[in-house]
């Protein structure tokens, strides 16, 4: 789903130059250049993001903000202002404002705040969750549904139900696509908090010293760009819950911050001394078996064991295929809804296909497929056919190794003898370095030295990548070897 972005601001030179600033996004923008009018376009079309400036006339900012959160406390809220005032901040952050931007606009950290912002309103969006279709009859295509009936859901279920009226920090586990950012959204939709903050942060989108200036907040001047004093998530969220997601991908030094915070409910800005206090839920979520990153000196043991004082296990699809027909009826219907598509059904033999597939993008796979298959239809009626041309991660992944495997075996097989005169007793080595180096700077140069985008398109953490750039800068100091 395009993710939509709406701006209120009554200077229309902001409104003109945003505007050509996400001109390249694929967002939908609405604008408004009062808060009246911005109002009605959130109650109707319910923004990911709203940037709203907070001098307006007739009705401030902050108020806006107010009566945002009455409406949806999900929508991320950036506020900007032309007066770089302490007091505003600190109201705006503690009124549930996602940042607070100065002008003019540094357009780059604008571009990338909006962007964090809106992964931050797709992990806490609203989600109900059901064991049977029934109970997810006319799904709205903006909404998220976990729904299940085969035995390892029945038992998820269970579990929430059971800790409804617990406050103890939750871990859930589980691979990429399961409905991790779902479970916790479903546990704090049924929790005593239920009316408070709920807010999320993907811990791998954030370099550490960012990560914990948005968790812990800053004080003025604490480092280069802090500018003014700034609230992080937990004094935002008091009274809340914390959704971490990718926990295993925090540094060492912040899982120990975290841990301290977590059992004592105090911490420090950066860069300050006094001692806040914050009554906050954390639930962290994390597709890493945590207990190997502790073996490997990753992850602290007394943080794991803090974390998962209630723990869930979120299957694969492939270990619930029971479920697989009541996911596929959903996605079918919300996309058809969608796309404007007549009612669609499903041919016995697509829903048998569908069935004995491996998913190994799981329910996020799964819907994509459906998602496209339904585009692309013609027929009243799914068949196998429609979803031959989007192939499964599998598929996918076993051509892009087959096809990784026999260039460099062509490349090797051609350069053996004479790799064997010149590099006898270093060619692995040697080899190891040189596609590892190769890799890290094509992804760098990709996405313009940006190492969190570069981390992610290569599939490692950030901390990870810079270990391997600090190690290649090392080894190029102490050789000149290159492979002739």
């Amino acid at each position: 789903m395009v993710p939509k972005l709406l701006i209120i601001d009554d200077d229309h030179a902001i409104l003109d130059l945003l505007q050509h600033a996400f001109a390249d996004c694929n967002y939908e923008i609405f604008q408004a250049a009062d808060g009246q009018v911005g109002l009605d376009l959130i109650k109707n079309h319910r923004p990911n993001v709203a940037i709203i400036d907070i001098n307006l006339p007739g009705m401030s900012g902050l108020n806006i903000l107010k009566e945002i959160k009455a409406i949806s406390l999900g929508i991320t809220v950036i506020i900007t202002t032309g007066e770089n005032t302490t007091h505003n901040a600190i109201e705006a952050m503690k009124s549930g404002a996602y940042e607070y931007l100065v002008k003019p606009f540094d357009i780059k950290k604008m571009l990338e705040t909006v962007s964090r912002g809106i992964s931050s309103n797709q992990l806490s969006r609203k989600v109900k969750f059901s064991q049977g279709k029934k109970a997810a009859k006319n799904p709205s295509p903006d909404e998220d549904i976990m729904i299940g009936s085969s035995p390892p859901m029945v038992e998820i279920w269970k579990m929430v139900g059971k800790i409804a009226e617990s406050d103890e920090t939750v871990l859930i586990q589980g691979e990429s696509g399961t409905g991790k950012e779902l479970l916790a959204r479903a546990i704090y939709s049924n929790s005593v908090r239920k009316n408070q903050p709920f807010l999320a942060l993907n811990c791998a989108a954030l370099p550490e010293s960012l990560l914990e200036s948005e968790l812990f907040g800053h004080e003025k001047g604490a480092f280069t760009d802090a500018h003014s004093r700034r609230i992080g998530k937990f004094e935002q969220c008091n009274g809340g819950t914390l959704l971490l997601d990718e926990i295993s991908e925090m540094s060492l030094v912040s899982q120990g911050k975290l841990l301290r915070l977590i059992e004592n409910q105090s911490f420090q800005r950066i860069g300050g001394n006094e001692e806040i206090h914050s009554d906050v839920r954390v639930i962290a979520a994390t597709n890493k078996n945590l207990i190997d990153a502790v073996r490997a000196k990753k992850f602290r043991l007394d943080l794991y064991y803090r974390l998962r004082v209630v723990n869930f296990q979120l299957p694969a699809l492939r270990e619930r295929r029971d479920d697989i027909p009541l996911l596929v009826d959903l996605f079918i219907e919300q996309y058809a809804a969608k796309y404007n598509k007549k009612q669609l059904e499903i041919a016995p033999e697509t829903m048998q296909m569908l069935i004995s597939q491996e998913w190994e993008g799981n329910i996020r796979e799964l819907k994509n497929a459906i998602s496209a298959a339904v585009v692309f239809s013609t027929e009243e009626v799914l068949q196998p056919g429609n979803f031959k041309q989007f192939p499964h991660a599998s598929e996918q992944r076993d051509y892009l190794e087959k096809d990784l495997t026999d260039q460099l075996k062509a490349y090797i097989k051609q350069r053996f003898p004479e790799l064997c005169r010149k590099q006898a007793g270093s060619i692995f080595p040697l080899f190891c370095t040189e596609i590892e180096e190769t890799l890290v700077d094509l992804a760098l140069d990709r996405c313009d030295n940006n190492q969190v985008a570069a981390a992610k398109l290569l599939g490692i953490s950030r901390n990870t990548l810079r270990k391997r750039l600090e190690r290649i800068s090392t080894d190029q100091k102490e050789t000149n070897t290159d492979i002739p």
